[in-house]
């Protein structure tokens, strides 16, 4: 069972803003990454599932190793369509912030926020959220936002929220109190995959089922579930009978107690693959392919649930890993030979890079994604700091104050050395102990004459 994140009068709050909101804007930070786009897409597809008109908006554009996500072609992006951006927000019944906790990690597009009045909603994971939001759902503890994503679309399809759609999705004849279930059976996502499901606490005289079941979601690949205590004399079907989606080769479940002739497959049902998609993605990046902020039993839990809708995600990490361009290989190449610093006293690594590096390199939205991991596999450097030059975006010059540059920081760490505290002190940012970032709006140099001046106080061993 997944522990709960939300308590009961989160998710009621959360309930009552969905069901009073027709048209909802979604909303995420600048320079969107895995995260960013996953949580508010996987969003967008669970509230069209109810019926609201939903629209996201991005500061600035996103990486073309995203771009293949569901419906990320029909982001709006605010620096380029600032006109439509602003009337959907006006137009707004709810807008929900996901992976950003102030305001001015939007840019400018923040100042238009705050001036909204329908009802917001933040949906994060970083340290110290303002509090701008009606409601605030901030759990730094979380790896992810797309993991807080989908632990809400669970906690949300257990509650009272109106129906999503499915079909006659009975559970009065459950017997609760003997019931121990997981998550995943709580809600209507797809099963996780655990074979011989034994329900002989239930009463099966009415109506009996897992949410795999009670949906026409592709088959987790656990073969015949069986389920002695069912009345299998009225219909015995396979889910690939019911469902648009391929079958992951589970032969013949059976449903008796379904009369799939009067069952309307929901919009939700055709939408929680792309749901699932998205929120692997943003879990998978923001965990750097789950090898840091990742060691704990649930985490592999929902990865197995997600899996079990039918995604996968070979395809998924070879399509964000594995889909850089030749340019950006060589980029990655002049980074660890002729920019990268070490500093080995104090098992440090900087890297930084002017605009006309970058230029050399014919440099793209994206292709700085991973540089900043690569010295942690050098041994016994346990800090890296990757910085690049950068333009100052018009959504931006309110906080350049009169800067034509920025430098966009990041920062990673290994074991129990916390970075997060040196990005907020030295450069205005934060984030989590192994991964935080920062900005400094100002020459490259200055840059990193201060991360120089100051990272031996905060760098120890």
């Amino acid at each position: 069972m997944l522990t709960s994140f939300f308590s009961d009068l989160e998710i009621r709050t959360v309930q009552e803003f969905i069901n009073q909101a027709n048209n909802v804007v979604i909303l995420t930070h600048m320079s969107p990454d895995g995260d960013a786009m996953g949580s508010s897409l996987a969003m967008r597809h669970f509230l069209e599932a109810q019926g609201k008109r939903v629209d996201v908006i991005v500061p600035n554009a996103f990486p073309d190793f995203l771009a293949w996500l569901p419906k990320a072609n029909e982001d709006v992006i605010y620096e380029k369509q600032r006109e439509l951006a602003d009337g959907l927000l006006e137009s707004a019944d709810l807008v929900i912030c996901t992976d950003f906790n102030d305001p001015k990690r939007i840019g400018s597009l923040g100042d238009k926020l705050l001036t909204l009045t329908c009802k917001k909603m933040m949906i994060d994971h970083h340290l110290h959220p303002s509090n701008f939001p009606d409601l605030t759902l901030s759990y730094p503890a979380s790896p992810s936002t797309c993991e807080l994503v989908y632990r809400l679309i669970c906690d949300l399809q257990r509650s009272d929220l109106p129906s999503t759609g499915v079909a006659d999705l009975q559970r009065s004849d459950l017997q609760r109190s003997d019931l121990q279930r997981t998550d995943l059976q709580r809600s209507d996502l797809p099963s996780t995959g655990v074979a011989d499901l034994q329900r002989s606490d239930l009463q099966h005289s009415d109506l009996q089922r897992s949410e795999l079941q009670r949906s026409d979601l592709p088959s987790t690949g656990v073969a015949d579930l069986q389920h002695s205590d069912l009345q299998r004399t009225d219909l015995q079907r396979s889910d690939l009978q019911h469902s648009d989606l391929p079958s992951t080769g589970v032969a013949d479940l059976q449903r008796s107690d379904l009369h799939h002739s009067d069952l309307q497959r929901s919009e939700l049902q055709r939408s929680d693959l792309n749901i699932a998609t998205c929120i692997y993605t943003g879990m998978m990046t923001d965990t750097g392919n789950f090898s840091f902020n990742s060691n704990y039993p649930e985490m592999y839990q929902i990865v197995g649930e997600l899996v079990a809708t039918g995604i996968d995600k070979d395809a998924i990490y070879n399509r964000v890993f594995n889909a850089y361009s030749a340019d950006r290989m060589r980029l990655m190449g002049y980074c660890l030979y002729q920019k990268m610093k070490i500093f080995p006293e104090h098992h440090t690594a900087l890297i930084y890079l002017s605009r006309k590096d970058l230029y050399r390199f014919n440099f793209q939205s994206g292709d700085a994604e991973g540089i900043v991991n690569l010295p942690l596999q050098i041994k016994d450097v346990y800090y890296s700091c990757f910085m690049r030059e950068d333009k100052v975006n018009p959504t931006e010059k309110a906080l350049a104050g009169g800067s034509k540059t920025k430098i966009k920081i990041s920062l990673r760490s290994q074991g129990d050395r916390p970075v997060n505290v040196f990005a907020k002190d030295i450069f205005n940012g934060g984030g989590h102990a192994n991964a935080s970032g920062g900005e400094y709006y100002g020459p490259l140099p200055e840059a990193v004459q201060r991360f120089l001046d100051n990272y031996q106080d905060y760098f120890v061993l």
